[in-house]
Parts: structure tokens; C-alpha cells; sequence
């Protein structure tokens, strides 16, 4: 790789390079330790003369910005750079309001310092690291590499890896029971990348959506950042109060199987009336089936897309959730009427997701390795929630009350007197007690205090010792 400096004319050549380097030196583009090329070489490629490289060499190493090491070259010394002071633009930048307007966002679920740093963690959508196969996933990655040095190098499908999409389409039938083929299915980059995409091709400014109360802050945000006038739609026992969803709404947001934050299934009856109502106003339903995969009690219910006559559901499927958030890999079932327009929107903003992912994953899905991960992982944490809910029935009592759930790696628990839940979250941390308080999640209206208790990232031999610092604050609290 060259090192970019431009010669103009044919004066001061030792003077132009002293400057040229001395700035780039100074400003941190040539970083401490950086390693310059031999003076004969650079003099080469810049077409001077090797004195001439050397006599700005020497300069700077008199400036000691520069150090020779014996038999090794000439390298950045240690402390040269300094910081510059920003360049203060000619005149306000008219793009300010807006860039102004992203900066201000408040993005709860962005798990900055401190979050997931504690000994015993309760951190929601985290799931157990300890479980991942390495072993099975590191041979599918080989498998993967294999496939990319056959290939011609060029870029893939937008819509994602055939193969991929195969055996997303069975995993969604089997575990499911979604209606739909691999030409029905877009490979993102996790289930985020999905609500962007529908956003984008459904949602201009001033469009009614309507999503749950409380609901996923991230999804509400990026809705409002398409300019939507997004509406909290209150949730009850039995899920999304159809009835409080406005007229002229063109997008519903809903996490049926697991509502997110507070975990209630929603109900069949719910579900009929939520698909007619949407079918009424003409709206796409955008079905979050984040981490239904792991469910621990009742039977199995249907997702609202296998329960689709209209074609109003988009199905939202991660595997973050089952595998790993590092891997960013996700998916949309979209309905017919917008699969060809979110297959044009992720081509213009990413054009495909990485190849050499998508080839791990199918083959990881084809060996049947997912389905066996998913069940080791239901047993572990179906061992964990049943620690969790125990306590929360004795001992924990008196403060909390469980809202039922009957899948996902998280429980809500509601206060059931008042107390300071921040100050019990501050203390709790002081004792190497990760919590997490459910008030974020409420947007539009008074939020009703509580914690988010993830079991995913928390062993289950960590449950009780952890539950049990968190009762003698409490005890501390009154």
C-alpha cells in the first residue's frame, strides 16, 4: 500500500515531504508505531531522489516525530501525534436540524457501559454464550470459506442464499407452522434490518402506525424516524386492544407470542379480531416472532401469519435470540404485495447480506443443528425460569408478581408496592446484581414500575445466590 503524499512541481521537494508527513504525523493519520516505507522505495514511488526522502526523514526524526530502529526501518514515534482542534464550518450546516434531531434519540435498549457487566446478570435478549456450539458453527464457517473460494466473486442475491432461504422456510413451517417458500423470504441483517426495510417501503411522513403500549423502543423509533405518527396501542391480558386502533392506520407493530417487554401470549380471539381489523383498514401487520422458540407451557399457538387470509402479515423472524446477536443475521416473510419492494429497498441500502454467514448458517440449519442447539438451550433456560418463578412466588413475593409468559428467555415482574426500583437497580449492582427496570418500555403513557428479568446471559446455579442479594436490598429498602 502507498503512502499518499502529492509532489507538485519540482522546488522544495525535501520541504514539501518534511510538511506532508510532519502533518499527517501530527494530525494521527500515520498512528504511533507506524512503519514507513524504506527511503529508497518511497523515493520510487514518488519519483524523487533517495536523498531527497532521506533529508525529510531526517527533519523529522530532529523533530522527533520520527525514530529509526536498527535493522527494523523508520517508524512514528510514541506521542507525536497531537489532537486537532475541529474545523469550524464556513457557515451552519443545513443539514443540522435533522443530524440534530438523530443525535437527540434515546436508545434504551443500546446496552452502553455498565450493562452486562455485572457478576449475575438478569440483561433481557441476551442469550446464554456458554451454549453456543462453537465446535459445529466453526465447521459450517469452514464449509462457508469453501463455498466463497468456488465462487466468481461477485455479488449475491439481494433477497439472500437460496440455500439459506430453503431451510429458513422449513425451520418457519416446522417451528411455526408459517405458510411460505423460500421465494417469500428476504435474508437481513437481524430482524432490525426487517422493520427498516417494511418502514421504508410502506411508511412516508404523516403515516398512522400503531404498535403495542408498551412495546419495543427501537422499533418506535425507527417508525417515528420515517416520519410516521406512531401510536401507542395499550396491551391487556390478552394481548393488543384491537379496538384502540385508530382509523387510517396503515402499519400495526405487534410481538404476539411473547409480547414484548411485559410476555403475555396474545389471544386467539385477539388474534382473528387483530388480522380482520387490519384487513379492514388495509394495513400490514408486522408479526415480531423474536423468541418463540422456546416455549415452556400450554400449547402450541398459531402464528398470526399461518392464520392469514389476506396476505397482511409480514413475519419477522432473528436468530439472535437462538444463536447469537453477534452474528446479525435475520429474516422477512413478506406478503406478496410488498416482497418485490423490500427486495428493491435492501438492494439499494446494503444490496445483500454477507455471503459467507448465510453459507454457515444454511449448512448449520441443514445438519440439523439448529433444532439441536434450540433444544439444549430449552432445557437450560426452561431449568432457569422455573428457579426464577419459584422465587417470585416466596420469598420475593411481597415486593413482585410475574406476569405469566409462556416462551421467550425473559420474565416481567410488576411491583407490587411502591418502592424506588432505580435506587433497588443502583444497589443491586453494587452487590454484582445486573437488573433491569420495565419503565423504558412505556412511550405513551405513565409507566407502571417493574424489572425485565432475562434469563439467557444468568446460569442457573447464579439464580438463587443472585435473587438472594437482591431480597436483602429490598429488606434494606423496607
Amino acid at each position: 500500500m502507498e503512502l499518499h503524499v502529492v509532489i507538485e512541481g519540482d522546488k522544495d521537494l525535501a520541504g514539501q515531504l518534511y510538511r506532508q508527513l510532519k502533518d499527517a504525523i501530527r494530525s494521527g493519520r500515520l498512528a504511533a508505531g507506524e512503519k514507513l516505507p524504506p527511503s529508497r522505495l518511497f523515493a520510487e514511488q514518488l519519483g524523487l531522489s533517495r536523498k531527497t526522502v532521506s533529508q525529510a526523514y531526517a527533519r523529522l526524526t530532529l523533530d522527533k516525530l520520527l525514530t529509526g530502529r536498527v535493522g527494523s526501518g523508520t517508524f512514528v514515534a510514541d506521542g507525536a501525534a497531537r489532537r486537532q482542534a475541529p474545523v469550524a464550518p464556513a457557515r451552519p450546516l443545513a443539514g443540522a436540524a435533522m443530524a440534530e434531531h438523530w443525535r437527540g434519540m434515546r436508545t434504551p435498549l443500546r446496552h452502553p457501559a455498565p450493562a452486562g457487566s455485572s457478576r449475575y446478570e438478569f440483561i433481557g435478549g441476551a442469550p446464554a454464550r456458554d451454549l453456543f456450539p462453537h465446535a459445529d458453527w466453526r465447521r459450517c464457517v469452514l464449509h462457508a470459506l469453501r463455498q466463497g473460494a468456488r465462487s466468481r466473486g461477485l455479488y449475491g442475491d439481494a433477497e439472500g442464499l437460496r440455500e439459506l432461504r430453503d431451510g429458513i422456510a422449513r425451520h418457519a413451517s416446522f417451528s411455526r407452522g408459517v405458510r411460505c417458500a423460500a421465494a417469500d423470504i428476504l435474508v437481513t441483517n437481524g430482524a432490525q434490518q426487517a422493520l427498516d426495510l417494511i418502514a421504508r417501503v410502506l411508511v412516508e411522513p404523516g403515516s398512522t402506525v400503531a404498535m403495542e403500549e408498551p412495546g419495543y423502543p427501537p422499533a418506535r423509533l425507527l417508525l417515528s424516524a420515517q416520519g410516521a405518527n406512531v401510536i401507542g396501542v395499550p396491551v391487556d391480558g390478552e394481548g393488543l386492544v384491537v379496538e384502540r386502533i385508530p382509523d387510517g392506520t396503515r402499519l400495526i407493530y405487534v410481538t404476539p407470542a411473547h409480547q414484548f417487554p411485559l410476555g403475555m401470549p396474545m389471544s386467539e380471539r385477539r388474534r382473528k379480531a387483530l388480522l380482520a381489523r387490519a384487513a379492514a383498514l388495509g394495513a400490514v401487520v408486522i408479526e415480531d416472532d423474536y423468541d418463540s422458540e422456546f416455549r415452556y407451557e400450554g400449547r402450541p399457538t398459531d402464528s398470526l401469519q399461518s392464520m392469514d387470509t389476506h396476505g397482511c402479515v409480514a413475519f419477522v423472524g432473528t436468530f439472535s435470540k437462538t444463536l447469537s446477536p453477534d452474528l446479525r443475521l435475520g429474516y422477512l416473510i413478506a406478503p406478496p404485495a410488498v416482497l418485490e419492494a423490500v427486495g428493491t429497498a435492501k438492494h439499494l441500502t446494503d444490496w445483500h447480506t454477507s455471503t459467507p454467514a448465510q453459507w454457515a448458517l444454511a449448512k448449520f440449519m441443514a445438519d440439523g443443528d439448529l433444532h439441536k442447539h434450540i433444544r439444549r438451550c430449552h432445557a437450560a433456560y426452561a431449568a432457569r425460569r422455573e428457579r426464577i418463578v419459584r422465587r417470585f412466588a416466596d420469598d420475593l413475593s411481597p415486593w413482585f408478581e410475574l406476569v405469566p409468559a409462556t416462551a421467550g428467555i425473559h420474565l416481567a415482574a410488576l411491583c407490587r408496592r411502591e418502592f424506588d426500583v432505580a435506587q433497588l437497580i443502583a444497589l443491586a449492582r453494587r452487590v454484582d446484581v445486573g437488573l433491569y427496570p420495565l419503565a423504558p418500555f412505556f412511550h405513551f403513557s405513565a409507566p407502571r414500575q417493574g424489572l425485565m428479568l432475562g434469563y439467557g446471559a444468568i446460569d442457573e446455579t447464579d439464580i438463587d445466590p443472585a435473587l438472594d442479594r437482591v431480597r436483602d436490598v429490598l429488606q434494606q429498602l423496607g
